[in-house]
Protein backbone atom coordinates (compact mmCIF):
# COMPACT_ATOMS: atom_id res chain seq x y z
CA UNK A 1 0.00 0.00 0.00
CA UNK A 2 1.71 3.41 -0.95
CA UNK A 3 -0.69 5.38 0.27
CA UNK A 4 -0.07 9.05 1.38
CA UNK A 5 -2.10 10.22 4.47
CA UNK A 6 -2.57 13.46 6.03
CA UNK A 7 -2.86 12.65 9.50
CA UNK A 8 -6.64 13.95 9.88
CA UNK A 9 -7.71 11.41 7.43
CA UNK A 10 -6.99 8.42 9.61
CA UNK A 11 -9.14 9.90 12.61
CA UNK A 12 -12.27 7.98 12.95
CA UNK A 13 -12.56 6.07 15.95
CA UNK A 14 -12.81 1.98 15.32
CA UNK A 15 -15.60 2.98 17.03
CA UNK A 16 -18.04 5.08 14.74
CA UNK A 17 -20.88 3.61 13.49
CA UNK A 18 -19.67 3.20 10.05
CA UNK A 19 -16.31 3.23 8.70
CA UNK A 20 -15.91 3.88 4.55
CA UNK A 21 -13.72 2.18 2.84
CA UNK A 22 -11.52 4.60 2.57
CA UNK A 23 -11.36 5.42 6.36
CA UNK A 24 -10.84 1.76 6.87
CA UNK A 25 -7.59 1.32 4.45
CA UNK A 26 -6.16 4.34 6.19
CA UNK A 27 -6.59 2.89 9.20
CA UNK A 28 -5.30 -0.04 8.14
CA UNK A 29 -2.50 1.19 6.75
CA UNK A 30 -1.27 3.39 9.93
CA UNK A 31 -1.95 -0.06 12.04
CA UNK A 32 0.31 -2.08 9.15
CA UNK A 33 2.91 0.79 9.37
CA UNK A 34 3.19 0.22 13.14
CA UNK A 35 3.03 -3.55 13.17
CA UNK A 36 6.90 -3.69 12.89
CA UNK A 37 9.02 -3.76 16.00
CA UNK A 38 11.57 -2.39 14.03
CA UNK A 39 9.32 0.83 13.40
CA UNK A 40 7.82 1.20 16.58
CA UNK A 41 11.27 1.47 18.35
CA UNK A 42 12.07 4.18 15.73
CA UNK A 43 8.55 6.06 17.03
CA UNK A 44 10.20 5.31 20.40
CA UNK A 45 13.67 6.90 19.47
CA UNK A 46 12.05 9.91 17.29
CA UNK A 47 9.56 10.59 20.37
CA UNK A 48 12.42 10.88 23.23
CA UNK A 49 13.95 13.53 21.24
CA UNK A 50 13.79 16.95 21.74
CA UNK A 51 14.51 17.73 17.85
CA UNK A 52 14.43 16.41 14.78
CA UNK A 53 17.40 13.28 14.44
CA UNK A 54 19.38 12.56 11.24
CA UNK A 55 18.88 9.02 10.10
CA UNK A 56 22.34 8.51 10.24
CA UNK A 57 22.22 8.66 14.03
CA UNK A 58 19.59 5.80 14.05
CA UNK A 59 21.89 2.94 12.94
CA UNK A 60 23.76 2.48 16.21
CA UNK A 61 20.55 2.25 18.66
CA UNK A 62 18.68 0.25 16.19
CA UNK A 63 21.59 -2.00 15.23
CA UNK A 64 20.20 -1.77 11.78
CA UNK A 65 21.68 -1.23 8.60
CA UNK A 66 21.18 2.27 6.90
CA UNK A 67 19.37 1.26 4.10
CA UNK A 68 16.57 -0.88 6.21
CA UNK A 69 16.10 2.04 8.81
CA UNK A 70 15.51 4.69 5.66
CA UNK A 71 12.85 1.62 4.30
CA UNK A 72 11.23 1.67 7.65
CA UNK A 73 11.52 4.96 7.79
CA UNK A 74 9.96 5.65 4.27
CA UNK A 75 7.10 3.60 5.30
CA UNK A 76 6.29 5.81 8.45
CA UNK A 77 6.23 9.09 6.60
CA UNK A 78 3.73 7.65 4.12
CA UNK A 79 1.45 7.25 6.17
CA UNK A 80 2.07 10.40 7.92
CA UNK A 81 3.16 9.27 11.69
CA UNK A 82 6.52 10.70 10.70
CA UNK A 83 8.02 13.68 9.37
CA UNK A 84 10.79 14.30 7.36
CA UNK A 85 12.60 17.13 6.64
CA UNK A 86 15.93 17.85 4.40
CA UNK A 87 18.78 19.33 5.32
CA UNK A 88 21.79 19.84 2.58
CA UNK A 89 22.22 15.84 1.68
CA UNK A 90 21.37 14.62 5.12
CA UNK A 91 17.41 13.49 6.18
CA UNK A 92 16.19 14.28 9.60
CA UNK A 93 12.92 12.34 11.00
CA UNK A 94 10.66 13.32 13.85
CA UNK A 95 7.03 12.13 14.89
CA UNK A 96 4.28 13.59 13.88
CA UNK A 97 2.70 14.39 17.29
CA UNK A 98 -0.48 15.36 15.41
CA UNK A 99 -0.87 11.75 13.76
CA UNK A 100 0.40 9.85 16.89
CA UNK A 101 -2.54 11.34 19.23
CA UNK A 102 -5.11 10.60 16.14
CA UNK A 103 -3.51 6.92 16.41
CA UNK A 104 -3.92 6.85 20.06
CA UNK A 105 -7.98 8.16 19.83
CA UNK A 106 -8.44 5.33 17.19
CA UNK A 107 -8.70 2.88 19.82
CA UNK A 108 -10.95 4.73 22.49
CA UNK A 109 -14.53 3.87 22.65
CA UNK A 110 -15.38 6.74 22.42
CA UNK A 111 -13.29 8.39 19.99
CA UNK A 112 -11.91 10.86 22.11
CA UNK A 113 -9.16 12.47 19.62
CA UNK A 114 -7.39 15.44 19.90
Amino acid sequence: MNLTLTPIECCVPLAAPVLTMEEAEATAGVYAALASPARVRIVNLLGSSDEPVCLCNLVEPLGLAQATISQHLKRLVEVGLVDREERGKWSYFSNNSQALARVAALAHPKGVCC
